[in-house]
């Protein structure tokens, strides 16, 4: 699985307002009937999202969730581990914030920080983050054999567009909030970050619990697209233990 970097097909985008607001509403909806069937049936959804930053991440959550129950779902944004946190093996944490079975958990960075961040900021030696593609796809693995279903995006924008992404962060009084000095920091480590993610999409993408990468030069096309690829994820994987699918007319999604 290859990330595109300054190849990303620029047709790829919704230059029709009200074909965007229609493609994201019917998959919205879509992924409530689905969410209901989950419900009932006890399934766990795990969803990872991973990306470069200012990619579109929080966004793209966002509109995944503004029609769905908000009782069934938790949002976890993930930041370095806490003092009391280091203390424990470094999956701890992710263990404890697993939704029940019939609840969505999102995880806005995830355990993939091991061999993301704490690789390239050398929070992590060497052997530490070399074993833990083992122990993720183990953590995977016992989820996925157990009636949860999982899925992860990798959110790819090209340098140039971060950059203007950056920019326009640092002049708007309403986005500031977003853009640190960190975010320039890892900006400036890039290529790092492109091989660490290269690798880490090649270790640990399985059938179980795939990775789907996503072109987000274009917010709009982007949020469409995991919606379309989260929706159709959940349908198989229901298919795959015999269960049937919701009835979408019931929720105006056909």
């Amino acid at each position: 699985m290859k990330i595109e970097l300054e190849k990303l097909k620029q047709d790829k985008q919704f230059t029709d307002k009200k074909l965007y607001k229609a493609e994201l509403e019917r998959y919205q909806r879509r992924l409530l009937a689905l969410q209901q069937t989950l419900f009932h049936e006890k399934i766990g959804l795990i969803i990872a999202f991973e990306g470069m930053d200012a990619a579109g991440k929080g966004g793209a959550i966002k509109r995944m969730n503004e029609q769905l129950d908000p009782r069934g779902v938790l949002v976890h944004p993930i930041s370095a581990p806490q003092p009391h946190e280091l203390r424990y093996h470094y999956m701890q944490r992710f263990w404890r914030k697993l939704p029940q079975h019939g609840q969505i958990g999102i995880f806005d960075r995830s355990w993939y920080g091991r061999v993301l961040v704490e690789r390239i900021e050398g929070y992590a030696v060497d052997r530490e983050w070399k074993r833990a593609y083992d122990e993720i796809n183990a953590f995977e693995k016992s989820l996925t054999d157990e009636r949860y279903i999982m899925m992860k995006f990798w959110v790819q924008i090209s340098k140039d567009e971060q950059l203007r992404r950056f920019e326009e962060r640092q002049q708007n009084p309403l986005k500031r909030w977003k853009i640190t000095d960190e975010d320039w920091r890892n900006r400036k480590k890039w290529d790092l970050y492109v091989e660490a993610a290269e690798e880490m999409l090649q270790k640990t993408d399985f059938a179980h619990a795939p990775w789907y990468v996503i072109e987000g030069n274009n917010k709009k096309y982007a949020r469409v697209d995991i919606l379309q690829k989260a929706v159709s994820h959940i349908e198989e994987s229901l298919k795959q233990l015999g269960l049937s699918l919701p009835n979408y007319g019931l929720y105006g999604a056909n």
